[in-house]
């Protein structure tokens, strides 16, 4: 435009906003201010500060159900698209392409959320009086050796436990490797040794050494930590041991498991199964790794022995006729039976913040409950072992002295085992578990004179034997640990420590759910905290932090 003719239009302009009345300007300015903070809210490539957030929440909901990273821009994308268009229409369906959930943003975005996680973590841990560790270590879809720990510590009076890590030992598995990885984790987030007052393993050799184990190494710097060799495994060690007699019919119901397992057995007996209007169509195979393994093959073998029975009557099968021997199903009846009580005992030693004493009390009621079993069986009495005593009835028959010897010699054996790897609980902690019973009940050579004053104040508290009541152990001794602050240190070193290893084992599992042949190159920590933590990532802070560049 000639400079005359702009002179002649900005003239023209000027008279017309001279006839404007103030609210116009005003309505301009308002819509200014509007389109600028839009404008603002844009960050770089043109994703809006809501729908990054979006992406940190869409992320994190993939890995908590571990799901691959490529779902978010193959799956989640277009169905939030779809769906939007429908329900909101064009316009809104339009923004939804803001969402960054590309494989790539999605794996940062979990990496930064795991971060988040573990920096919270480490603060509590940091923060916390007492902390203890529970380590395992075994290898994934592609043989690389993972260590993995949870940790306990004390927060807002609570006890709590959380995922630790997950990190990968590049070749050797020596107790001298697996401290070194522990080591170098504590040692670079700063957390203080001295602080570690237990270490929970699977008592494998390279963890607990007499010389030069693990745990001997984790000592060495944390002279508080007390090894404890896990619960659970010590319960299944027990239970190995059993009569001959009883092992034949325990490796024969295997076997017979094994065989229905090939693809056209499997198949034919399915169809069987729903012709007879079973409940259940198929068998479970076995596998010793498992701590439930065992007894839940035995109850559905014995749940199905009539369709089994069936299901081989044709086969060449060289263990068809054990389902037509009285003595030999009896005997898998009462298998079935024990093994679901072991089982019982052992998802009792499992939960938050479960105990050392919580334990020992399982342990002893076990103890004393095989002692009475046998004694019932020499009376004839079967009321404990509900499947034997079930098929004894229905097949209106009488169990016979040889595998009535052979279920009570498997009983004591069962209790003398307990009791081998469980000896004979100590009793100078008792006072932790009920510091309001009578003094004279307590052993208290573990307690100083100061100590003992302390208590015999305690106990006579009125005000705080109400609030015992109201809480659990660990609360409780946290809750006085002002008023009370060595009895408290010395109580919680016994109730901070893990009993089991069982959450190392449920992590394992995660690990073989998420890495798999397929993602068998993924660093595989950051997805497995944002899945087994229970810490939340503070998605407003990440989203927050990054960068939004305003338009010009």
């Amino acid at each position: 435009m000639k400079p005359s003719n702009l002179r002649r239009h900005l003239e023209t302009k000027h008279g017309e906003f001279k006839s404007k009345p103030v609210e116009f300007f005003q309505n301009k300015l308002q819509e200014y201010r509007s389109s600028k903070k839009v404008m603002e809210s844009t960050s770089a490539g043109g994703a809006t500060a809501k729908a990054v957030e979006v992406s940190y929440r869409v992320s994190r909901i993939i890995a908590k159900k571990g799901m691959p990273h490529t779902i978010g821009e193959e799956v989640v994308l277009p169905a939030i698209k779809e769906t939007v268009g429908v329900m909101l229409g064009d316009k809104a369906r339009k923004q939804m392409d803001f969402i960054p959930l590309s494989d790539n943003t999605v794996q940062r975005r979990i990496e930064e959320m795991a971060s988040n996680v573990n920096n919270q973590l480490i603060s509590r841990i940091k923060a916390s009086q007492f902390f203890a560790l529970q380590l395992d270590e075994s290898t994934d879809i592609v043989n690389l050796a993972n260590l993995l720990a949870y940790v306990r510590y004390e927060y807002n009076g609570e006890i709590e436990e959380d995922f630790l890590f997950c990190k990968p030992l590049q070749t050797r598995t020596t107790a001298e490797a697996l401290f070194d990885m522990l080591n170098g984790f504590i040692t670079e987030h700063g957390i203080d040794w001295s602080r570690c007052v237990g270490i929970s393993t699977d008592g494998a050799a390279a963890m607990v050494g007499q010389h030069s184990g693990l745990v001997k190494r984790v000592q060495a710097v944390a002279p508080q930590a007390k090894s404890i060799h896990c619960s659970i495994h010590r319960e299944a060690l027990a239970a190995k041991r059993m009569p001959p007699d009883l092992k034949t019919v325990l490796d024969e119901a295997v076997k017979t498991v094994h065989f229905k397992a090939r693809p056209l057995n499997s198949r034919l007996f399915s169809v069987l199964c729903d012709e007879m209007g079973s409940e259940h169509r198929q068998l479970l195979l076995h596998t010793e790794v498992r701590w439930l393994s065992r007894g839940k093959v035995l109850a559905r073998l014995y749940e199905l022995r009539d369709e089994v029975r069936l299901f081989l009557l044709d086969s060449k099968f060289d263990l068809s006729g054990r389902f037509n021997d009285a003595d030999w199903l009896a005997k898998l009846a009462y298998l079935s039976d024990i093994f679901e009580h072991l089982n019982g005992l052992n998802r009792s030693l499992q939960g938050k913040s479960v105990t050392l004493f919580h334990t020992q009390d399982k342990v002893e009621a076990a103890i004393k409950k095989m002692g009475m079993w046998a004694r019932r069986v020499e009376e004839a009495n079967y009321d404990s072992f509900p499947n034997l005593s079930d098929f004894l009835d229905s097949s209106d028959t009488h169990l016979s002295s040889a595998v009535q010897d052979d279920i009570r010699q498997h009983l004591h054996l069962l209790k003398t085992q307990l009791r081998i790897y469980f000896p004979t609980p100590d009793t100078t902690a008792n006072w932790i578990r009920n510091p309001f019973a009578t003094m004279d009940d307590y052993t208290l050579t573990n307690l100083t004179p100061r100590d003992q004053d302390s208590l015999a104040e305690l106990s006579c508290d009125s005000a705080l034997k109400m609030d015992f009541s109201d809480r659990c152990l660990p609360a409780f001794w946290l809750k006085v640990s002002t008023e009370y602050p060595e009895l408290s240190d010395k109580a919680l070193k016994w109730l901070v420590p893990f009993p089991t290893t069982y959450l190392c084992e449920s992590g394992f599992s995660s690990l073989v759910m998420l890495k798999t042949k397929y993602r068998n190159r993924l660093n595989i920590e950051p997805d497995l905290r944002l899945r087994l933590s229970s810490l939340e990532p503070d998605i407003e802070k990440l989203t927050s932090a990054k960068q939004h560049h305003p338009s010009h």
